[in-house]
């Protein structure tokens, strides 16, 4: 069984019942979540053995949060304990034209404090096959950037394959901060998942003749993209996800996946939203899974855009389906007639 390792923060999510708004709420549901923990729920889900490593506090909220990751099967044998408190994530639900929000409480986290001597990367990568991390863990502070950084040496001296999702978030750094952490990272990145503003925030890279806001793409625009990160970093794959939105109740949804020849996109879905956090990372995990299992790039990438439709169909952070749910929508049954 292939095993892959996750580096990254999970984070305490609270949110108001429903569509709710914030100013409204008198309660809110609590969950867990967070990039890299995300990804390896999923690929647990999907059979892998996985590994998620940070840092959480020694207390019951912290516990709370290993448990969450044990019950869907997640290794955490990596985890170090310490520090004060857990990150935490306020999600407020948009629907039709509004969109959701997100207030982070995450400043001087456990995960945020943490130095070197917490983790032993040659002992956390013995037997593993893949690394996983997100251009959200670096942006946690400068030493979280160097553990990045020692994970990485680490993982390419065992000849791992090693992926990440830029996932820029203005909130945490800046573009400027953000090109020159991560240009020191990239030479170490097998696999680079982006999506339509990632390329652009960290690395400049902009797609022609694409409007965001409107939902307009354009697929030349994506292709130049995609090789300009890959000339750039010598990438074995760049992949990037395509939404076009049209509200925050639908979105199309779809991918590219280049593999330095030739680009395979998917099929496009449109989707009628429960919950989008967690999307991108669930496309992750679907690529990661379909390439150890050495799928085809056009069957990677379209395994990985119908794990992510699924998501966004599901309450939380976490992707719970299945190998052949996903199969079976990637194989073209969209249908949601009722199974039984």
């Amino acid at each position: 069984m292939a095993k892959v390792v996750t580096f990254g923060e999970i984070m305490l999510r609270l949110a108001p019942e429903g569509y709710t708004r914030f100013v409204q709420a008198t309660s809110f549901n609590a969950t867990y979540g967070g990039g890299e923990a995300n990804v390896a729920v999923s690929l647990s889900n999907y059979g892998i053995d996985t590994q998620f490593v940070t840092k959480l506090p020694l207390n019951e909220i912290g516990q709370a949060a290993v448990n969450n990751l044990r019950q869907f099967g997640v290794g955490t044998d990596f985890i170090a304990r310490g520090g004060k408190r857990i990150g935490i994530y306020f999600l407020e639900k948009g629907a039709s034209q509004r969109p959701s929000k997100v207030i982070y409480d995450r400043a001087d986290s456990a995960i945020a404090q943490a130095t070197s001597a917490d983790f032993n990367w040659d002992k956390i990568f013995d037997g593993a096959d893949w690394f996983h991390f997100t251009g959200i863990t670096p942006a946690l502070g400068p030493n979280v950037a160097e553990l990045c950084l020692e994970a990485l040496k680490a993982a390419n001296k065992k000849g791992i394959t090693v992926s990440c999702d830029l996932n820029y978030r203005k909130n945490l750094w800046t573009r400027e901060q953000a090109q020159e952490t991560m240009t020191k990272l990239m030479p170490y990145v097998n696999v680079c998942i982006a999506n339509e503003e990632d390329a652009g925030d960290v690395f400049g890279i902009k797609a022609d003749k694409t409007d965001i806001t409107s939902g307009k793409l354009d697929q030349e625009g994506y292709k130049s993209v995609a090789r300009q990160l890959m000339d750039k970093f010598g990438f074995k794959y760049v992949a990037i996800t395509l939404r076009g939105s049209i509200s925050a109740s639908e979105n199309n949804w779809a991918a590219m996946l280049y593999d330095g020849k030739d680009y395979y996109f998917s099929r496009n879905y449109l989707i009628k939203i429960v919950d989008r956090v967690g999307g991108g990372d669930s496309f992750g995990a679907g690529l990661i899974y379909s390439l150890l299992n050495n799928y085809s790039p056009k069957e990677a990438v379209e395994f990985a855009v119908a794990a992510s439709c699924l998501k966004h169909t599901i309450e939380g952070d976490l992707n719970m389906v299945t190998v052949d749910e996903v199969k079976r929508l990637a194989g073209g049954d969209a249908s949601g007639r009722v199974q039984r």
